[in-house]
């Protein structure tokens, strides 16, 4: 009986263990470890040793390099402009004849006041030395003779005075001969044959050196005056004061652009006070075609007060005239170039809350490693500290990574070309 009793606790005590066991299985089960992260696709390129331009990009526009508008410097009728609108023209090349008849009829006035004055001295002089002879004989009184060597002088004045008035009217007449003063192309014609022009219309020229200077061939002043008078005033109805064409200077010509003020002192050190030629670009704003390239050789003289920036002007020689007067340009001056700068594409370079940093890619993993960024030219960037050549860096897809993220490059991207001179990039 007791044996029995025995048996049955020791079945009761195996039977809670075995549910005890099962309970345990049941509620203590492990955890099942946690998926590993899916790798980020990303696109990627590899940091490059080049040499490297580093520039400015400016809104310029082209310019004569020297601009002359061609007036009259006497009065009269045109007779013919010996030019095609547009063509190219040679300095010294004839672009207006203005009816000279009233000119020649002046010069022969004042040669014949010449010729008689000159002779009325002859005799002067002449009787100056009879009366010198007979004060020496005591046969006159030495105020006659005195007299006499005045009456000389004025007459000597008279010759001067006629004679200035002879090279008057050379002038004007050689002035009813317009020609160019430099080789450039004309503009369209202001003046039809036919029409009266007048004289002292003052013109602009714009000269390399980026002065405008009055260069309307310059008014009849002086005795040129009293001699264009003596061939009879020209007046009422004459038009002309706008000039009868311009001529631009298109070879070489000329590109403006300004820059702010706190780039122009590092210009000044890299230019040596701007007799170092910096080279410069003037790219087209319609489709950014490289138009042409120049130097940078001027310098306005002041900052502009409104704008907070300074007048620069390149010299493009221009030879196949792809660049006009007129025209605008996206301008881009190098400074100077990078000897051996490690470079990355721009868009690898991310901004965050300690400045810029980039993803490299060691070992299927993104790393983060912030970067100081020397400059960036276009699409490239200079990379100071962060990145070493060789390195594989994030392009595209680094959005969505964190520091140790694995990756899976989808397409890697060529290397980082050389930033390109184009604005437009």
């Amino acid at each position: 009986m007791a044996a029995r009793r025995r048996f049955r606790w020791i079945f009761l005590v195996l039977g809670l263990v075995a549910i005890g066991l099962v309970l345990f299985a049941v509620f203590h089960k492990k955890k099942a470890a946690p998926p590993p992260r899916p790798a980020v696709p990303v696109n990627v390129a590899q940091a490059l040793v080049q040499d490297m331009p580093v520039s400015l990009s400016e809104l310029g526009a082209a310019q004569a390099w020297r601009s002359d508008t061609i007036v009259a410097q006497v009065s009269g009728i045109i007779l013919r402009t010996p030019f095609k609108e547009g063509d190219r023209v040679r300095a010294g090349q004839v672009l207006a004849e203005i009816d000279p008849a009233p000119y020649r009829a002046a010069l022969n006035q004042a040669q014949g006041a010449l010729r008689r004055d000159q002779a009325l001295l002859a005799e002067a002089k002449m009787d100056l030395a009879r009366y010198q002879a007979l004060v020496a004989q005591n046969s006159i009184a030495r105020q006659t003779a005195e007299d006499q060597a005045q009456v000389v002088k004025q007459e000597e004045g008279v010759v001067l005075l006629d004679q200035g008035a002879v090279d008057a009217a050379k002038v004007n007449l050689n002035r009813c001969t317009i020609t160019s003063p430099i080789a450039g192309r004309v503009g369209v014609r202001l003046v039809d044959p036919g029409n009266l022009v007048g004289s002292g219309a003052a013109a602009t020229s714009t000269n390399g050196s980026g002065a405008t200077s009055s260069t309307a061939s310059g008014a009849t002043t002086g005795a040129a005056s009293s001699a264009a008078g003596s061939a009879g005033s020209i007046t009422g109805g004459v038009s002309g004061s706008s000039g009868i064409v311009v001529v631009n200077q298109i070879s070489p010509i000329a590109v403006t652009f300004t820059v702010p003020q706190f780039e122009f002192q590092r210009l000044m050190q890299l230019s040596d006070g701007f007799r170092k030629p910096l080279t410069t670009q003037a790219f087209s704003q319609e489709n950014n075609t490289l138009l042409g390239t120049g130097e940078l050789q001027i310098a306005d003289n002041k900052v502009d007060p409104s704008t907070g920036t300074v007048e620069l002007k390149a010299r493009f020689d221009n030879a196949g005239e792809r660049l006009w007067p007129g025209q605008y340009l996206n301008v881009v001056l190098t400074l100077q170039t990078m000897q051996h700068a490690t470079t990355v594409p721009a868009v690898a370079v991310n901004q965050g809350p300690n400045g810029p940093y980039v993803f490299v890619v060691v070992g299927g993993k993104a790393q983060l490693r912030q970067v100081k960024v020397q400059s960036t030219q276009g699409a490239t960037a200079i990379i100071a500290s962060g990145v070493r050549p060789g390195e594989t860096v994030v392009t595209d897809g680094e959005m969505t990574l964190k520091n140790g993220s694995p990756v899976r490059i989808v397409s890697p991207s060529q290397a980082p070309a050389t930033a390109s001179t184009n604005p437009s990039t």
